[in-house]
């Protein structure tokens, strides 16, 4: 891993990298450009097919898939919604492309949108976002100034407009009809599934979403082709016909328990000890007890499992959810897991839009327990009523509308299958856990 060069994030670090002029001199907007003049929209989509590039928000979509469920010939207007509303704790790969390289993202959207024929984007960023918000304003102002967006773009009849939004704050706006509805100026309740976006979405028209990451390699993938994609990542395991793989370079954020935080763009498949290496080990020369592999609700890695390829099927081969947003959390060795979980219940329980019976009282209840385990109160059969708890608020079909209780159960049976000594030795002395939260940004 030590000899990749970066691709998405080699422009950080230039003088206003995030400037239209810069971008243009390294060869911005040229597959762009290429792609007007000399491909047929159906033609984008069968390359983003072919690459196998799957969407970078957490679940791991196919894109080209994706785009492939719009109706045929719509006589309607069809839209992109950009899912940059990074809310997931400890993720902030998105908001580094946005404030240092938008350029590169906003060429994604714009071939995006060629491919499924949409003559308007929607943007949709997290609202704590402010440099990014005006960083994106201005890149799009530049294009609209300098005849890459408006109508009939270099002559080629082609029309696009993008508008940004911000959002208010909502983790839930992440779930994509969440993200929609609120778009549409109401509460961000996600919708009921059939029908999905890509047949009624933003404003009852057919809908693509696709995050911003992702989009960044639609532009890289247009200007270096399938095959240099393809020679990056995991390719598919030939004994397992449903393994898409885990193609392409991924940004990785690293926080927690470490000495160096930051985010690294590496090839799919790297480690947690070697993302840990790149972050200068665990601090105050400590070991690991526990890694999140991609934000909260995928569960946890013990120290045990460190050599996991974080990959798309890594993480889930030994109980996680899977390798959600790769935002890497390092839990040292001095940490309370009964402190992580009940931090973890805290979020979930806050960020729970209330919609579904099961999610709304089933995130209050586990938190209310965990808050019990952390003061020394808990009870034996408590470990059992948590799991059963997260088993029926999200796991059972139909339960719930969207997957933020699948999101909150996860984590909390993860932890108590994989640290129950841990939660055990605790309630049997009545140990109060000694009250240093695990610090997250969220």
């Amino acid at each position: 891993m030590s000899n990749y060069e970066p691709i998405l994030l080699a422009r950080i670090g230039k003088p206003e990298s995030y400037k239209l002029e810069g971008y243009r001199a390294d060869g911005g907007y040229e597959a762009f450009l290429k792609a007007l003049k000399n491909s047929k929209p159906n033609e984008v989509v069968d390359t983003i097919k072919n690459s196998g590039l799957r969407g970078r928000g957490g679940a791991g979509f196919p894109t080209g898939l994706k785009w492939t469920f719009l109706p045929k010939d719509h006589p309607g207007p069809i839209y992109l919604c950009v899912n940059a509303d990074e809310s997931e704790p400890c993720t902030f790969n998105n908001r580094i492309l946005m404030e240092l390289d938008p350029h590169q993202v906003l060429e994604g959207v714009m071939l995006a949108c060629y491919a499924i024929k949409s003559s308007r984007a929607y943007y949709y960023i997290r609202y704590e976002y402010g440099l990014s918000y005006r960083r994106l304003q201005a890149a799009i102002d530049e294009l609209y100034a300098a005849g890459l967006l408006g109508q009939n773009i270099q002559g080629s009849g082609f029309n696009l407009d993008i508008y940004l939004h911000r959002g208010a704050g909502a983790y839930v706006c992440g779930e994509e009809t969440g993200l929609i509805e609120s778009l549409e100026g109401k509460r961000a309740w996600p919708r009921i599934k059939p029908p999905f976006p890509a047949i009624e979405g933003a404003f009852r028209k057919p809908t693509i979403v696709n995050n911003v990451e992702t989009l960044a390699c639609v532009t890289q993938i247009m200007r270096r082709g399938i095959d240099w994609f393809k020679s990056i990542g995991v390719a598919p395991d030939p004994k397992n016909p449903r393994d898409a793989g885990s193609y392409g370079p991924k940004l990785y954020c690293v926080s927690g328990h470490v000495n160096n935080p930051g985010c690294w763009e590496l090839p799919l498949g790297v480690t947690s000890n070697e993302l840990i290496r790149l972050a200068g080990g665990v601090w105050k020369g400590r070991k690991v007890k526990a890694v999140v592999p991609g934000g909260l609700s995928m569960g946890f890695l013990t120290a045990n499992e460190l050599e996991v390829p974080l990959d798309f099927n890594g993480p889930g081969k030994v109980g996680c959810l899977g390798l959600g947003t790769a935002a890497i959390t390092v839990i040292d060795d001095q940490t309370s897991m009964i402190d992580v979980l009940h931090n973890t219940c805290q979020f979930y329980a806050h960020e729970s839009c209330g919609q579904c019976t099961p999610c709304r009282e089933g995130t209050g209840w586990m938190l209310k327990i965990t808050d019990r385990l952390r003061k020394g109160q808990g009870r034996k059969e408590d470990l059992d009523i948590l799991v059963e708890v997260a088993d029926r608020i999200g796991i059972m079909p139909g339960s719930t509308i969207c997957g933020l209780a699948d999101g909150a159960g996860w984590p909390v049976k993860n932890a108590i299958r994989k640290f129950r000594q841990e939660f055990e030795d605790a309630i049997k002395t009545g140990r109060r856990s000694h009250l240093r939260p695990l610090a997250m940004a969220h």
